[in-house]
């Protein structure tokens, strides 16, 4: 065998190898009937070393899982995963200061979560998080995430969230991440007038904002599409269904007319009763352009192509609940 050929035949295996590492992961099974290797989600977490380095998916059975759940910022690479988001439900009603809340805190990067509910009915009067996610390079797919006051903490990091639902009544998406919400149905619950979002750029020149396409709001008596957390807060929704929920101003400026000079909130090509253009407040980009909405309608946004990831195909052993 020639060198050249020698050289071309290692890169292959060596693409090989790469592709079937990216596509194996360590398999752990959560079931509460004891059936598994662990009854909780959270003994699952803290079997998986810290610094990890390996794709784990973590298995959730179906039921009904009261527990606080935090996966540490020292252990990437997980997925938890139940059957159908219906029937896994992670459930907590902690009300304390909205960071701490949380019933599910995503701290670590490079986590996926699918077919769960992540909820926190601590109900009416306090901020009350369902999910936090403080890692980089986060996704969740076909998710519901039920609360009242700030249901998702949508703190730091890219995010993708796709095909998920989202219900609350006051600044039920908020926080200060660059993410991208595809396909997913916004619920807003308040008794009087709900606020979907509360997105928290402080500077022009952080790359943040929450993007919302194909997505679906509805709801019952009324709503804004958000208010600024932050001074520039950016927030954009396109090609979305919005309901008569949508009041006609359609955002809030949270009683400080400074940030209307410098808020970004944008609508691109939305439809139904809520998305009429007409009366929105004029410091919005009520119709923007083709040019200026093709940054944000791709997962360009996120950096998405350089970090989202197949499902594993392959398994391999378990962590053991037995020390």
């Amino acid at each position: 065998m020639s060198s050249r050929s020698f050289l071309i035949a290692i890169s292959v295996l060596a693409a090989v190898f790469m592709a079937e590492a990216r596509t194996t992961a360590i398999l752990i099974t959560v079931d509460q009937s004891g059936k598994g290797n662990f009854t909780k989600i959270q003994e699952a977490i803290d079997a998986v070393p810290e610094n990890n380095t390996e794709e784990v998916f973590i298995a959730v059975k179906a039921g009904i899982y009261r527990e606080k759940v935090v996966v540490p910022a020292n252990k990437p690479y997980i997925t938890i995963s139940g059957r159908t988001a219906v029937d896994t439900i992670i459930s907590w009603n902690d009300s304390r200061i909205t960071y701490d809340s949380a019933t599910l805190a995503v701290l670590a990067s490079d986590f996926v979560g699918r077919y769960l509910t992540i909820q926190n009915d601590f109900g009416r009067g306090a901020q009350a998080v369902a999910l936090r996610v403080s890692g980089d390079r986060v996704s969740f797919t076909a998710c519901r995430f039920l609360g009242h006051q700030d249901t998702l903490l949508d703190d730091i990091g890219r995010h993708y969230y796709k095909s998920c639902y989202i219900q609350g009544a006051t600044d039920f998406i908020c926080g200060n991440a660059a993410s991208l919400f595809e396909n997913c149905h916004l619920r807003s619950v308040s008794d009087s007038v709900g606020t979907i979002t509360a997105q928290r750029r402080e500077s022009p020149s952080e790359n943040t904002g929450f993007v919302f396409m194909g997505c679906k709001i509805t709801g019952i008596n009324s709503a804004v599409l958000g208010r600024p957390w932050g001074a520039f807060s950016r927030v954009v929704f396109g090609f979305t269904y919005m309901s008569d929920l949508i009041l006609p101003q359609g955002w809030d400026d949270w009683h400080d007319p400074s940030k209307q000079s410098t808020v970004y909130y944008g609508q691109y090509k939305c439809y139904g009763q809520g998305a009429n253009p007409s009366r929105r407040v004029p410091w919005s980009f009520t119709n923007m352009t083709t040019e200026e909405a093709a940054p944000f309608f791709t997962k360009s946004f996120i950096g998405a192509a350089d970090w989202l990831r197949p499902l594993p195909t392959h398994f391999k052993r378990a962590f053991s609940s037995k020390p």
